[in-house]
């Protein structure tokens, strides 16, 4: 057993198929299948069920899915250790939820970037517990997120705070008739959902309808059109209402303040291009100086 047998093996369990991994790797499908065939056939075991709806692990796969992933970070992490060096440099996966990325990380990773250009950075953006499962599983070298993050295995780190508001169309500032409206949000595992849904129970709303929406812009021109309303950081509807598009409302002080952190494993060796960021961030003021 190699470790691209691992790795090929790793890909299939996390996609699902064989076809979504062989994309991922950039490898011929027909490779793919020929090597997890090989692997059961040395092991001697089934490691995957097969249906017309993808690959599910079989008991042996999930226990070999578990020492796949130790043993290849622990390679990812004895090349990283010999490949430090003061200057960043190498790859660095980064996660964020959509409303930070698109208000304050890519200008930022920009002026990174332009700093460090031998570090080669990724960003994907999700929900806070898809991107610390993504941590926790070594798939990122660190995100922001919604927090703080109570984990035994997470570093934290606070980088800044938002004002979380109630948006609408113009001109209807009542309220009652704004919280009767259906509300857009994001999918399950939302910060601002599970917030909206504290608040509108102890305002004495129990029936509402929830929309769910993929991005940013679809749930603010879902607003702007009347179709409903939603919570949203400040920062991330401010040029939305400069044009006149949606009206902010506060919310009472005990469901404004949200604070986004820094997530990365403690247990993981800290690449340059990693531990470069992190001093950035403090150098600009980016994280919070006391936490670092």
């Amino acid at each position: 057993m190699e470790s691209s047998d691992l790795k090929i093996f790793q890909a299939v369990a996390r996609e699902g198929s064989i076809t979504k991994a062989a994309q991922v790797l950039n490898y011929v499908q027909s490779n793919v299948t020929s090597r997890i065939q090989q692997l059961e056939a040395q092991l001697n075991v089934p490691l995957f069920r097969r249906s017309n709806r993808g690959m599910t692990l079989t008991p042996a796969g999930e226990n070999l899915l578990g020492y796949a992933d130790t043993i290849l970070t622990l390679l990812d992490e004895a090349v990283k250790s010999t490949q430090y060096s003061d200057h960043p440099t190498g790859p660095l996966r980064l996660g964020s939820i959509e409303t930070a990325a698109v208000t304050h990380l890519t200008s930022l990773l920009a002026e990174y970037h332009s700093q460090y250009p031998d570090v080669q950075l990724s960003l994907l953006t999700g929900g806070t517990h898809d991107l610390v499962q993504k941590v926790l599983n070594y798939e990122l070298d660190g995100a922001f997120v919604y927090g703080p993050v109570d984990d035994p295995h997470i570093e934290h780190v606070a980088a800044y705070e938002e004002e979380l508001v109630l948006i609408s169309e113009p001109g209807n500032k009542n309220m009652g008739e704004l919280l009767a409206k259906p509300m857009l949000f994001f999918d399950v595992g939302c910060t601002h959902r599970a917030r909206a849904e504290r608040f509108l129970s102890e305002t004495g709303i129990n029936a509402y309808q929830i929309m769910e929406f993929g991005t940013l812009e679809v749930i603010l021109g879902g607003v702007a059109s009347g179709l409903g309303v939603s919570m949203l950081p400040q920062s991330s509807i401010a040029k939305a209402e400069e044009t006149g598009s949606i009206a902010s409302h506060r919310l009472p002080e005990k469901y404004r303040k949200l604070e986004v952190w820094f997530v990365h494993r403690r247990d993981s060796v800290c690449s340059s291009a990693l531990s470069g960021l992190l001093h950035w961030m403090k150098r600009n003021a980016i994280l919070n100086e006391d936490l670092i």
